[in-house]
């Protein structure tokens, strides 16, 4: 499984339950579409967040492949039809972002005995 992350903070005047039904629409669709297979948002507790990172919030995408990672960004990429209304009500409400992308480990295709380094 890889795990596509988000870290950012809302911006001024957003409200915090208003994001998360846009996100949580977003991101079901996505589910639906079988484009993700699922996600969760956290924000940070006490302010505990690490500066180089930045944002008070995460949200982590679940994939089973690059492939299927591919395919979440291209419907968004076509920046139309409802996907393009979901997507810019999250966006606009959202500042100071960064991404990671991790994957599980041991891989699962990870094989020993071969390696050269």
């Amino acid at each position: 499984m890889d795990v596509y992350q988000a870290f950012f903070s809302l911006k001024p005047g957003t409200k915090d339950l208003e994001f998360v039904a846009d996100l949580t629409r977003m991101m079901e669709h996505l589910v639906e579409a079988k484009k993700i297979e699922g996600w969760r948002l956290l924000r940070a507790k006490l302010g505990l967040t690490p500066k180089t990172i930045g944002g008070e919030f995460q949200l982590l995408m679940e994939v089973r492949n690059m492939a299927q990672l591919d395919a979440a960004f291209t419907i968004a990429a076509k920046r139309s039809g409802d996907m393009e209304v979901m997507h810019f009500g999250v966006n606009s409400k959202i500042e100071d972002i960064t991404f990671a992308l991790y994957r599980d480990f041991p891989d699962a295709v990870r094989q020993t005995g071969e390696e050269l380094f």
